[in-house]
């Protein structure tokens, strides 16, 4: 509980001067919206918080143990070592083209990134701003396509890929992003409805146009948001394993993932599992969705925030 003293008003004295008598001051309790306070409460969110954090950092550390190890000490479960074995790091460069893999992955993932960002974007400012029959009906409908598994959308995609003979390309996996995206649609529409109407109205008087009302008004105010989205397609595109499968033949054009699948592949057919190469490119290829959450934090944070005050 936090004390905020109140100071009485003046009183008028006898001889007319005022402030001659004061009252006197007032205490009042007002509730602490940070919880409980004191050292017993710090001492529970500190436990906690170190209890939330082992949990989430453990896998990260064991696969950064497992990376200096030789491949019969990989599944000891052991944090430090017994046998130290930095030359992992130097191996992987030999045993496979993970320069190249990297390369793909890191162009793919921001071509998807910033084609789904500018797409999702433009169609969300779109039915937060504008007035038209069947604006919610259209809006729902969008929103239902999310609750199509993305199972049953893979032989169509296939199919029309195939027949425009890109099948075998790197294209299927970020062209489709130029059509934006259901759930990023609704996450900018959110942060577009809760902008005051009355910039946009005092720029139209200015003769400003619709892409002026977008790209001035709406999206300079909105940043957090479009970073959000930014940052989470990165993460689903650098992750991703499945569409490249799919498409992806030519080991030349393969992304990280696909690639490491080839590994344990290739490893696994002679029968040599070479686990600790495996957790040493796992290390190098989580890496920078590190530097992007470290670097993007404050504005990610922010944008996450911003969202829940406005639901």
């Amino acid at each position: 509980m936090t004390v905020v003293e109140e100071h009485g008003t003046a009183e008028a004295g006898p001889s007319g001067t005022g402030g001659a008598n004061r009252a006197p001051r007032q205490r009042r309790a007002v509730r602490d919206p940070h919880g409980p306070v004191g050292p017993l409460g710090r001492t529970v969110r500190l436990v906690l918080l170190v209890l939330v954090s082992v949990v989430f950092l453990y896998p990260f550390v064991w696969l950064l143990s497992a990376s200096f190890k030789p491949v019969q000490e990989v599944f000891d479960n052991a944090l430090i070592p017994h046998t130290f074995q930095p030359g992992n790091y130097a191996d992987i460069w030999d045993a496979f083209p993970l320069l190249t893999w990297l390369w793909n992955s890191t162009v793919i993932t921001l071509a998807a990134a910033v084609a789904v960002t500018a797409s999702s974007g433009l169609v969300a400012f779109g039915f937060a701003y504008f007035r038209f029959p069947g604006r919610n009906a259209l809006f729902g409908l969008v929103i239902a396509t999310m609750m199509l598994p993305a199972t049953v959308l893979m032989v169509p995609q296939y199919l029309i890929w195939d027949w425009l003979r890109l099948s075998s390309s790197q294209l299927p996996l970020w062209a489709p992003n130029l059509f934006g995206s259901a759930f990023y649609i609704f996450l900018l529409r959110q942060f577009f409805l809760g902008l005051p109407r009355e910039l946009f109205d005092a720029a139209r008087v200015d003769g400003a146009g619709h892409w002026a009302l977008y790209w001035r008004i709406a999206a300079p105010l909105c940043k957090p948001a479009l970073l959000v989205t930014f940052v989470f397609e990165i993460q689903a595109a650098w992750t991703d394993l499945v569409r490249p499968l799919i498409y992806l033949r030519d080991p030349d054009l393969y992304t990280v993932p696909r690639g490491l699948k080839a590994v344990l592949d290739q490893f696994g057919e002679g029968g040599e599992w070479r686990w600790e190469i495996v957790a040493t490119a796992s290390v190098v290829v989580t890496l920078p969705m590190i530097l992007v959450f470290f670097f993007c934090q404050r504005h990610f944070t922010e944008g996450i925030a911003t969202q829940g005050r406005k639901g």
